[in-house]
């Protein structure tokens, strides 16, 4: 991926220097401002998952190390430094600058507006965001009420040692995949989805929020469309990202977990199948009007 070739962004907020310690706000993200949150996956499982099975690294041992038994857990030597330049930094500012130039051509091109560009927030171990405050186990996550992408820099950072450049673009997904969760915002589709989620069942709501999670992996491919015409990802690039969205659907998680059960019916991000099939689908395209998940009865 060659994301050096990317415009740097200045809508990146770096945390990383204590200023967003545990003991500035005492309350965790509640459940309700846990239905406010867009994220890629099933918080701490999620990212084990990922390293685990992708890059061959224990999954206990990455759930040891953001945090995963709520214990804390020493990182390696090599990872304590915080440097406010570094790799990370400037791959997650080449990313967001490349979805900020991406997403306002296509808001002119295919909907006649305006793009309004998220910040994107860098921190390690712990944040407070206007929807709560969230450790590494939440994930990175999208909250709607300060439009903010809030990305915890532990898990990159143990990325690229396990992995190196390789990571490259299932990191840059899962950025992508939070600017989706912001543009859903933007069009008004978060906000009507939190209503209906208000007076619905468990189910119901749970179908909702699987649907939402789709639109996001959906308009991340889009984004992936456009960078691929522009010769900036490869297809072993595209490979990797589709590995990731296999590796964390619910049902793929559900049989990682300690139970094996899988239970459809608590599903709030979609199967591996659908997070591939809708990931393409923008990926294909280049269409926002594809990502339509709302309007369809087969996800």
């Amino acid at each position: 991926m060659k994301w050096d070739e990317m415009r740097e962004s200045d809508n990146v907020e770096d945390q990383r220097d204590g200023s967003s310690d545990e003991s500035s706000t005492p309350n965790n993200l509640s459940s309700s401002s846990m239905g406010m949150l867009g994220g890629l996956g099933g918080g701490a499982m999620a990212i084990a998952v990922i390293v685990g099975l992708i890059f061959k690294v224990d999954p206990s041992q990455i759930l040891n190390l953001i945090g995963g038994n709520n214990k804390p857990a020493p990182a390696p030597q090599a990872l304590v430094k915080k440097p406010t330049q570094d790799r990370d930094s400037a791959f997650v500012k080449s990313v967001l600058g490349d979805t900020e130039d991406t997403w306002e051509r296509i808001f002119k091109q295919q909907l006649n507006s305006n793009y309004q560009a998220p910040k994107l927030v860098l921190f390690d171990g712990y944040v407070n965001s206007a929807c709560g405050s969230a450790k590494t186990s939440a994930g990175p996550f999208y909250c709607p009420a300060d439009r903010k992408v809030y990305l915890d820099m532990g898990f990159f950072r143990y990325l690229e040692a396990t992995a190196g450049n390789d990571a490259d673009f299932a990191r840059a997904y899962a950025i992508a995949h939070e600017v989706g969760h912001h543009i859903q915002n933007l069009r008004g589709t978060s906000g009507k989805v939190r209503q209906l989620k208000s007076t619905a069942s468990k189910a119901k709501a749970n179908e909702l929020s699987v649907r939402i999670e789709l639109q996001a992996d959906c308009l991340a491919g889009v984004w992936g469309h456009f960078t691929a015409q522009r010769g900036l990802i490869t297809d072993q690039d595209v490979t990797k990202a589709l590995n990731t969205a296999t590796q964390i659907g619910d049902d793929y998680l559900q049989k990682q977990s300690k139970s094996g059960h899988v239970i459809p019916e608590s599903f709030t991000h979609g199967t591996s199948e659908q997070r591939v099939t809708w990931f393409k689908r923008g990926l294909n395209t280049g269409d926002i009007n594809q990502c339509d998940t709302f309007e369809t009865n087969k996800l």
